[in-house]
């Protein structure tokens, strides 16, 4: 499961830019995900679960946004949404469709933090 090793990246990821930032807590990690990443959304969520236990992400939500496939047709000269991954025909003049535009995301976009009060 790749996901699990991607999840623990992230978590790493997110620590390493507490630290740097100094005596602020993970509430939430964004990540963009695009079907053709070869990530699957459900079994991240859960790996991300895993991850974060025992580190200061152990209460940190993973906010997922779900990029949809587009790709340019060459014919219409036109950016397309993809209905689904099985099909890349051009929904209006069904062209193949060979240049992808987006879909392919696996990114890592906005951690929201928390300060946490100096201890006394």
């Amino acid at each position: 499961m790749h996901e699990l090793s991607i999840a623990m990246s992230i978590v790493e990821m997110a620590e390493e830019e507490s630290e740097r930032h100094g005596n602020v807590k993970v509430t939430a990690v964004h990540l963009k995900l695009g079907p053709l990443s070869g990530v699957v959304k459900i079994a991240l969520e859960n790996a991300f679960s895993l991850a974060r236990e025992g580190t200061i992400l152990e209460k940190a939500n993973l906010v997922i946004e779900q990029i949809p496939i587009v790709a340019r047709c060459p014919n219409c000269a036109a950016d397309r949404t993809l209905p689904s991954m099985q099909s890349f025909i051009c929904p209006v003049c069904e062209s193949p469709l060979s240049e992808i535009i987006h879909g392919r995301e696996l990114e890592v976009v906005a951690l929201e933090i928390e300060e946490l009060c100096p201890e006394s």
